[in-house]
C-alpha cells in the first residue's frame, strides 16, 4: 500500500471520516469544559460526558447565530460535523448550532407548529398588509412595566410624535399566550392604525408566549397592520412569521411605524426647491415662447404681413372675378346655343308663318281630324295675335288623308 507521510494520513483520515454521511451532521449532548474564547471570535472547548470527551471548534460566523452565551460546564445541544485538524492529527466536531440542553423538546414543537403553519399559508406574502406611512395613532401590546413599551415611547416622541395607545399584555409565563390575544383583538376594536406586538429578549422560554398557535392566529386574524418586534436580531419567533413587518427589536419596530421628523423636513425642503427649479424652468419657456411671438408679431413686423396678405387678397379677388366672369360667358353662350335650338321648334314661330292652332273650348285640347270635333261645338282657333271663337257648321274630311292618317296610326 506504500508508505504514507504523516499529514497523508491524516488528510487520509480526515477524508474518510468527513465523507461519511452520519457523520457530516449530527446533534451531540454534553457538558462544556476548558472553554477558550479567541480574540479572533472563535471558540474553542471540550465536550464530555461521564465517561467520555471530544474537542469542538466553533467559528466566529456561527457564534454570531447563538441564542445565548456559552459557558463553562454548561450543558448543551451541538449540532455539529465531524472534522479531522490534520496539524495535530486530531478529531474534532465543527460546530453550526448550540442550544442550552433541556429545551430540545421546545424546539421540536417549534419546528412542527412553524412548518404546520406555512403550509396552511399563515406566512405567505400575499396575506402581509401595508403599514401606514404616516399612522396617527399607534397600538402596542407588551407588558406595562417592561423595556420595550419605554423604548417605543422615547423613538417615536424623538422621531414623529403620535398618539400611542397601550393594551398591556402579559409576555411571559402561564396565561401570557391567551393574554397577548386579548390585547391584540382589543385593540382592533379601536382606532388605532398599526400595532406593534413584542417584547425585550430573553431566552427561548421566556419569548415562548409568541411561539403560541393562538398568538400566531391572532396575529393574523388582525384587520389593522401588526409589527412583530420581539427579543434581539437573532431571534425568531412564530409571530413573526405571521405578522406584516417583522422588526429585530422594540425601537426598531417604532423606527418602522413613525417617519423621522427631520427627515421629512428635508424631503419636504427637497420637493419645494425641485417645485421652485420647475417654475422657474417653465416662466423662462413661456417667456421665451411669448418674446418669440412678440417678434413675430411687432408693429413693422405685423404692418409688413398685413401689406402682404392685404395684396393676397387684392390678388385674389381679381382671379376670382375674372373666373367668375369666364364662367358666365360660358353659361350665356350655352344659354343661347339652347334658345336658338328652342325657338326652331317653338310653335310660335310656325304661327308667325300663317298656321293656326284649333283647340276645343271644352277641355282645350288640339283638333288633329275631323273626327275630333261635331257639329255646333265651339272651337278655339289660335292665331298669332290672339284666339279666334267659332262655331261648327259643317265638315268635310279628305278620305285619301283621312285613310293615310288612319294608316300611320
Amino acid at each position: 500500500m506504500g508508505i504514507y507521510t504523516v499529514s497523508q494520513l491524516n488528510e487520509y483520515i480526515r477524508q474518510v471520516l468527513t465523507q461519511d454521511p452520519h457523520l457530516g451532521q449530527l446533534w451531540v449532548r454534553g457538558e462544556i469544559s476548558n472553554l477558550k474564547k479567541h480574540s479572533s471570535g472563535h471558540y474553542y472547548f471540550t465536550l464530555k460526558d461521564r465517561d467520555a470527551q471530544i474537542s469542538c471548534v466553533s467559528f466566529r460566523m456561527t457564534n454570531r447565530t447563538l441564542k445565548f452565551e456559552p459557558e463553562s460546564s454548561m450543558k448543551v445541544l451541538v449540532f455539529a460535523s465531524l472534522d479531522v485538524y490534520t496539524v495535530r492529527g486530531q478529531y474534532q466536531l465543527k460546530v453550526l448550532d448550540m442550544r442550552p440542553d433541556g429545551i430540545g423538546e421546545l424546539y421540536k414543537a417549534y419546528e412542527q407548529l412553524r412548518n404546520r403553519l406555512e403550509g396552511e399559508g399563515l406566512f405567505d406574502s400575499s396575506h402581509k398588509q401595508k403599514i401606514p406611512r404616516f399612522p396617527l395613532k399607534v397600538g402596542v401590546v407588551t407588558s406595562r412595566s417592561g423595556a420595550a413599551i419605554h423604548d417605543i415611547l422615547n423613538v417615536i416622541e424623538r422621531r414623529f410624535p403620535v398618539d400611542v395607545l397601550l393594551s398591556p399584555a402579559i409576555v411571559q409565563g402561564e396565561r401570557s399566550a391567551e393574554s397577548i390575544v386579548r390585547s391584540i383583538q382589543y385593540l382592533n376594536n379601536t382606532d388605532v392604525d398599526v400595532i406593534i406586538v413584542g417584547r425585550g429578549g430573553g431566552s427561548l422560554e421566556d419569548l415562548w408566549s409568541f411561539n403560541e398557535e393562538v398568538v400566531a392566529r391572532a396575529i393574523f386574524a388582525s384587520k389593522v397592520p401588526v409589527i412583530s418586534a420581539v427579543g434581539h436580531e437573532t431571534d425568531f419567533t412564530i409571530a413573526d412569521f405571521v405578522a406584516d413587518v417583522r422588526a429585530p427589536t422594540p425601537s426598531a419596530a417604532a423606527e418602522i411605524v413613525v417617519a423621522d421628523r427631520n427627515e421629512l423636513r428635508k424631503h419636504i425642503l427637497s420637493l419645494s426647491l425641485r417645485m421652485e427649479k420647475s417654475e422657474i424652468h417653465l416662466i423662462s419657456e413661456i417667456s421665451r415662447h411669448l418674446a418669440h411671438l412678440y417678434s413675430r408679431i411687432e408693429p413693422e413686423r405685423f404692418i409688413e404681413i398685413l401689406h402682404r396678405d392685404m395684396q393676397r387678397v387684392d390678388e385674389l379677388s381679381m382671379r376670382m372675378e375674372f373666373g367668375l366672369r369666364k364662367m358666365l360667358e360660358s353659361k350665356v353662350s350655352s344659354l343661347s346655343g339652347l334658345a336658338g335650338r328652342l325657338n326652331a321648334v317653338s310653335p310660335l314661330n310656325t304661327l308667325e308663318r300663317g298656321y293656326s292652332i284649333t283647340l276645343r273650348s271644352r277641355d282645350h285640347s288640339v283638333v288633329r281630324m275631323t273626327d275630333d270635333v261635331s257639329i255646333d261645338e265651339c272651337l278655339d282657333i289660335r292665331v298669332i295675335d290672339g284666339t279666334v271663337k267659332c262655331r261648327v257648321t259643317d265638315v268635310e274630311a279628305i278620305k285619301e288623308v283621312k285613310a293615310k292618317e288612319w294608316k300611320d296610326r
